[in-house]
């Protein structure tokens, strides 16, 4: 008889899930669970029974530019799969933006709304990117837009009917560079009818969005990224013509295959100031920090996605005479790449509860201003733990991982840009020195760490929870002895950064672990994970890097002939 081995079965995303159901448990409460549970256990049978398959069917589809219609006309159409329309179609059933704006639960709002994103992230073929565009321009709407713009727009943004909602793209990437906007080229001239923009979006993600949020600067305005103003573009006028841009070419890109991710002439198209005729790039936070957030679910959700099939596949794969969910040295392995998901979890989900209170003005201003550094150095972190995480998840499965017909490799494809869009890890970690320096985050962060630890009463966590303030501290101590050190500071930004992050995950995994000895009665799972994540090390600042020394290790080998 030959022997076959199974491929590995996705399981329900939320039954199957301790910690999710754990932090469900804790935070929401019990009128609200006794509505939105049924519904997450709902949505958990849809994601296993039907979209997971799905999406396994149609991984290799892409969406097609036709630039000419059978008689010449240039219209520059992007057609999209079918599984494309079917996901927007879920997204406005779930309602992952609307929850957002338009919910009975107030500060938990958010929660709602991410734990299903969560939960639909992996079978839906990276539909999460406009879904968070989208919920970050309402978000800027809402705090900068004219009440015309938001009569206009919202309406639209928040429709509750399926085929009816709008989505929104982010134009903000030229050739000039992306995280650099302030060197943006695009010109917006006031033509007495109205704006109009001028210039070249080398990546414009979610290209068939209804509108999109750019930068251009003003004619007359200085360089730089105050010299540009934020606009309000939609893409077509009342007759489903595109007005004033064309489509130059769809990006071939290594992963995210069937996000419609393009590059654009803008040639006068119309537009909208949506803040003023300046200060462009400011304007653009509230966008960034919600699409930061996405970003870090979708990370979350990629790490227990590779964990949950690595898991079951380890039930089933025999090697050497046993199952490989028997073999120490594989569960060695899995168990570690199970507390790197508990850590960006409870960052992440920490970082959705404090958005929520924010939006509803109920976050105090210390919880504010550390909110402001929690959003880069959450999304670097848990964008980075994700990519590891998926590398381990493909080699959890042997050659099959490296297949592409398992689709295995799609994971690791798509979990790659989360590293790269919203922001790359340094442009991140000088975003979290700048919110130290102009907004007193720091001092914010460290007391608001501080406050979970005093609320971690368990002996043992409370024990690592101050082991981690204490690094956090002494990494704070470095930052200001180096304040005036400009390439030490800069060299040590990253290391600093994701100290900053993994010691406030250990923190909070302690005093969930506090939660669940208490409630549960007996040292768990969760305790197991704070363990096993503080042994791979919460310090990153023993080697820091001098400018010098850097350019001594890249210098090139020279040899004389």
């Amino acid at each position: 008889m030959t022997f076959y081995q199974s491929p590995p079965k996705m399981g329900h995303p939320y039954l199957t899930d301790r910690l999710l159901g754990e932090y469900v448990q804790r935070h929401l409460p019990r009128e609200m669970r006794e509505v939105v549970e049924p519904e997450y256990i709902t949505l958990g049978e849809q994601v296993r029974d039907e979209l997971f398959p799905y999406a396994l069917a149609n991984r290799l589809e892409k969406p097609e530019l036709v630039q000419w219609d059978a008689w010449g006309h240039r219209v520059d159409n992007i057609r999209v799969p079918a599984a494309w329309e079917k996901y927007a179609k879920i997204a406005t059933e779930q309602g992952l933006i609307w929850r957002g704006y338009d919910s009975p639960y107030g500060e938990l709002a958010r929660t709602d709304q991410f734990l299903r994103a969560y939960l639909l992230d992996r079978v839906t073929h990276t539909y999460n990117c406009p879904l968070a565009m989208t919920d970050g321009t309402t978000r800027t709407l809402l705090t900068h837009g004219s009440d015309e713009l938001k009569k206009r727009a919202l309406p639209h943004l928040l429709n509750r009917t399926p085929g009816a909602a709008w989505t929104a793209g982010q134009w903000m990437t030229e050739r000039t560079g992306g995280s650099d906007v302030g060197i943006s080229e695009t010109k917006a001239v006031n033509t007495g009818d109205g704006w109009k923009l001028y210039g070249t979006k080398w990546f414009t993600s979610a290209t068939t969005s209804e509108l999109a949020l750019t930068l251009a600067r003003p004619e007359g305005n200085p360089p730089g990224g105050r010299g540009l103003a934020l606009f309000y573009v939609e893409q077509r006028d009342s007759k489903g013509q595109l007005q004033g841009i064309r489509v130059n070419r769809l990006k071939e890109k290594l992963g995210t295959w069937m996000l419609p991710t393009a590059e654009l002439t803008l040639d006068g198209v119309p537009a909208v100031p949506v803040a003023g005729l300046d200060n462009g790039v400011r304007n653009i936070t509230p966008l960034l920090n919600v699409t930061r957030t996405w970003n870090s679910v979708c990370a979350v959700a990629s790490m227990r996605h590779g964990i949950r099939l690595a898991k079951d596949y380890a039930q089933h794969r025999v090697a050497f005479g046993s199952p490989i969910s028997k073999q120490p040295l594989h569960m060695d392995t899995l168990a570690g790449m199970q507390a790197e998901f508990e850590a960006a979890f409870h960052l992440t989900f920490t970082q959705v509860r404090l958005l929520g209170k924010s939006d509803q003005g109920t976050l105090s201003e210390n919880d504010s201003k550390a909110l402001r550094l929690l959003f880069p150095l959450v999304k670097l972190s848990t964008a980075r733990m994700a990519v590891a995480n998926a590398s381990e998840s493909l080699e959890a499965f042997g050659g099959a991982g490296y297949v592409e017909d398992t689709g295995l490799p799609q994971l690791l494809r798509d979990t790659q840009v989360l590293s790269i869009w919203e922001g790359t890890t340094n442009v991140l970690s000088l975003d979290g020195l700048r919110a130290i320096a102009k907004e007193d985050a720091l001092s914010a962060y460290l007391t608001l760490m501080k406050q979970w630890v005093d609320e971690t009463t368990e002996p043992e966590a409370q024990t690592y929870a101050q082991q981690a303030l204490s690094v956090a501290k002494t990494a704070a101590g470095w930052l200001q002895a180096h304040a005036t050190d400009r390439g030490s500071l800069e060299a040590g930004a990253r290391r600093f950064a994701l100290t900053m992050s993994r010691t406030m995950a250990l923190v909070l995994m302690a005093n969930h672990a506090s939660w669940a000895t208490t409630t549960q009665g007996t040292p768990g799972a969760s305790m197991a994970a704070m363990r096993r994540f503080a042994a791979h090390g919460v310090d990153l600042m023993a080697s820091q890097g001098i400018s010098q020394e850097d350019s001594a290790i890249l210098s090139q080998d020279t040899r004389n002939s």
